[in-house]
């Protein structure tokens, strides 16, 4: 069973995390094609102005300008989703793995973070950064961090996530990614018990696809 510690001061934040593992999943495409229709047809005629009204996306948001970082600019990835289906009434399609966590975000709204197993090393930390510290995003160029930044590193002090809102590409799912590690990102003013129950989802989805449940929602 992996362990996460949260550092004293991230704790401080409001910060808190649960997790579980999924192991010896066959990753593949198209199999939780029910369930982002599903997610898509609730909510592509919502008004999105009103998603800032939602207690998960107010307490995510005050968080987020807490950092310093303009939630109407960079939206939380549950809301994020929310927005993109009432744009343009689909969400992406990226592989099954990323799907299932996708899908349980948008309905949820917690933020879902999955990374592979086997890209880690030793357990995973959430801590404030030094400053100096390599950020390789999905999608992005490599940045070198500030200090003050609540990041979860590995056991080598690999940047695997920007909390609560970005991951990196070193620990991230592809099509050979066969052991996960889901984490479910809790701020204050958000029920722990959501953000179990999101993770839990997102652990049953992937049972769906042969994955076995490690351990239940730490």
């Amino acid at each position: 069973m992996v362990r996460i510690t949260v550092q004293e001061k991230c704790a401080s934040m409001g910060i808190f995390l649960k997790h579980t593992e999924v192991l010896d999943i066959i990753n593949g495409q198209g199999r939780f094609e029910g369930e982002l229709s599903s997610v898509e047809s609730r909510y592509r005629s919502d008004n999105p102005e009103s998603l800032k009204e939602i207690p998960v996306i107010r307490a995510y948001r005050d968080f987020y300008w807490k950092l310093g970082i303009d939630p109407t600019k960079t939206r939380p990835s549950g809301e994020a989703l929310r927005r993109r289906v009432v744009r343009t009434g689909k969400l992406p399609r990226i592989n099954d793995i990323v799907d299932a966590g996708n899908v349980v975000s948008a309905e949820t709204l917690i933020s879902i973070g999955i990374y592979d197993m086997n890209k880690m090393k030793g357990e995973p930390m959430l801590v404030l950064s030094s400053g100096g510290e390599k950020f390789e995003g999905i999608g992005n160029k490599v940045e070198i961090l500030p200090p003050a930044i609540p990041i979860m590193v590995d056991g080598e002090g690999k940047v695997m996530h920007i909390f609560p809102h970005r991951d990196s590409v070193l620990t991230s799912v592809d099509m050979s990614t066969r052991d996960v590690l889901i984490v479910g990102a809790g701020v204050a003013g958000i029920d722990p018990s959501l953000v179990e129950e999101a993770v839990r989802l997102t652990a049953k989805l992937l049972s769906k696809i042969g994955g076995k449940i490690a351990h239940e929602v730490q």
